[in-house]
């Protein structure tokens, strides 16, 4: 299994335990993880298309 599979459950754990930190009512907690989820998705995504581009010529 490749190690970049990992990322998603990371991400959600991350995302529900920082919520978790600063709410108190569950439906809060899981709409702001949801988009805090999807949010550092799409940053890991950004970074790797940044690191793929500037490798590609290597």
């Amino acid at each position: 299994m490749n190690i970049t599979w990992y990322l998603f459950p990371l991400a959600a754990a991350v995302s529900l335990v920082w919520q978790t930190s600063r709410y108190e009512s569950i439906p809060l907690i899981l709409q702001r993880s949801a988009k805090l989820f999807i949010q550092i998705i799409l940053f890991m995504a950004v970074i790797l298309g940044v690191l793929f581009a500037l490798s590609y010529g290597i």
